[in-house]
């Protein structure tokens, strides 16, 4: 049954939260995530190939551990957007957005008409039927959150338009493609992109829209915290895990 969205609310109340990347696709990893403490997760469709069934049943993990799971699709395509929702994500990461149009179009597709055009349907999300339709489609519309990522040169150059389209609940940055975007492979760290990133923060804090990071090297996470920003993406699963279990491996062979 439809929750509500603990993310949103800490963020309206200008509370920290953090968020991790999850590339492996096993609910019980979820779980483990949300136990382990964090605010949100987002599972990635964009660079994963995900069985519909296991993307449900990983929504259905986080909800049991009080985690708000969010679902990067591949791009702004209105129909993959409703399945996730429907499903039970809490919220939709769309990456590579660089057009208002691209914008208006995904910020429609998140709500139920009268501020959007969300198709209509009852199942998991209304309890089968024991939340009444109009109260569902009004309380879905209030508790969806919307993140587009800003991940090239146009996107930058846009976002002052993007960010005026209604329904944009938080921006989230993606370095890795904006450096290869500005012309720096895979720098991210290149001064040019920093400075981008830095950029894109102030726009949002501009439009009175959250922005999320994603602190990378030491001390990034202090520089942030001291504009205001509150919300972070703190790595990604597959990486935490395969770093982890090189130390744990090296630690024991340390004793031989």
């Amino acid at each position: 049954m439809l929750q509500k969205n603990s993310v949103k609310q800490k963020i309206a109340n200008n509370e920290v939260v953090f968020g991790i990347l999850n590339s492996t696709p096993l609910p019980l990893l979820v779980e483990m995530i949300g136990y382990a403490g964090y605010d949100f997760i987002i599972l990635d469709q964009e660079h994963l190939l995900r069985h519909p069934v296991e993307l449900e049943h990983a929504i259905r993990a986080a909800e049991c551990a009080n985690m708000s799971a969010f679902v990067r699709v591949p791009g702004p395509f209105p129909h993959l957007i409703q399945q996730a929702l429907d499903a039970g994500a809490q919220g939709i990461v769309v990456p590579r957005i660089e057009h208002v149009e691209q914008a208006q179009q995904v910020t429609q597709a998140c709500r139920y008409p009268g501020e959007g055009n969300r198709g209509i349907t009852g199942g998991r999300n209304t309890g089968f039927g024991q939340i009444p339709l109009a109260e569902y489609t009004q309380l879905a519309n209030q508790q969806v959150m919307l993140v587009l990522m800003i991940e090239s040169v146009t996107g930058v150059k846009n976002l002052p338009e993007i960010l005026a389209v209604p329904g944009i609940d938080m921006i989230l940055e993606g370095a890795m493609d904006l450096a290869f975007s500005m012309g720096h492979a895979a720098n991210a760290q290149h001064i040019e992109v920093q400075q981008a990133i830095a950029d894109i923060a102030l726009t949002c804090k501009q439009f009175h829209i959250p922005f999320c990071a994603i602190p990378r090297t030491e001390g990034q996470l202090t520089q942030w915290r001291k504009r205001n920003i509150n919300a972070f993406v703190v790595g990604e699963d597959r990486g935490i895990l395969f770093r982890a279990l090189q130390a744990n491996l090296a630690q024991f062979k340390n004793e031989l």
